[in-house]
């Protein structure tokens, strides 16, 4: 298989170009992503967006992850130039979690858990033109649906307890704001799961020292802004 240019990498993986339909996600660490890949099938089988996945076209490298390329930009992207209002992002990020949670679980025998993304925020969601589609899925597990939910909301709220940058900051808070709506019931159902999303998030090793020194902070920001 032939790896073409470098079109982007995270804390943990590069992409890769294979051809015009195709992309490469290729972990720089020792990770299996079969499993990855196995949860991404089942839960398009059940009507969610994610990018079509070829299991049988990673060269028997465990590491590798084909996947259909996608056009747009990330959601976060497209926030920053301005192309989607911070209320947009909080509804559509809710609306995704919901529908997420809507799925039953693919291994587990207990009928309550779900399937959880665990790292669903807004520059994990790419706009395309057949609407947006979540990517980045190494984090997912099954268990109860609170702490995916609890997870993006401490996700989003870190950015928006961050005094040194205050238009970020701003908009994050908006953004949480309408996540915080979007998930009604299940943001006031997400409150005993809130303190293990923020150990969770903090035992996270791509964070710098002062992202895990905005957890508590952040944690609070939500437990103000819940709805009641």
């Amino acid at each position: 298989m032939e790896i073409g240019e470098l079109l982007g990498s995270g804390r943990s993986a590069d992409v890769y170009a294979i051809d015009g339909e195709r992309v490469l996600r290729r972990y720089r660490a020792a990770i299996d992503a079969r499993r990855e890949v196995a949860v991404m099938a089942y839960v398009a089988e059940h009507g969610f967006p994610v990018p079509d996945v070829y299991p049988g076209l990673s060269d028997g490298r465990s590491t590798d992850l084909v996947m259909r390329r996608l056009s747009g930009p990330t959601m976060l992207r497209a926030l920053i130039d301005g192309e989607i209002e911070p209320e947009e992002v909080g509804r559509v990020t809710a609306r995704l979690l919901r529908q997420l949670h809507a799925i039953p679980p693919r291994v587990s025998g207990d009928p309550r858990d779900r399937v959880l993304h665990l790292d669903l925020h807004p520059d994990n969601v790419m706009l395309t033109p057949r609407g947006p589609f979540v990517i980045d899925w190494c984090n997912s597990r099954e268990g109860a649906p609170g702490l995916d939910c609890a997870m993006s909301a401490v996700i989003v709220a870190q950015v928006a307890v961050d005094e040194e940058n205050g238009f970020a900051a701003a908009a994050a808070r908006s953004v949480l704001v309408a996540l915080l709506d979007g998930l009604g019931d299940d943001a006031m159902d997400f409150g005993g799961e809130l303190d293990r999303a923020g150990a969770r998030r903090g035992a996270d090793r791509g964070l710098t020292s002062r992202e895990v020194g905005m957890l508590d902070a952040a944690v609070a920001l939500i437990r103000e802004l819940r709805p009641r």
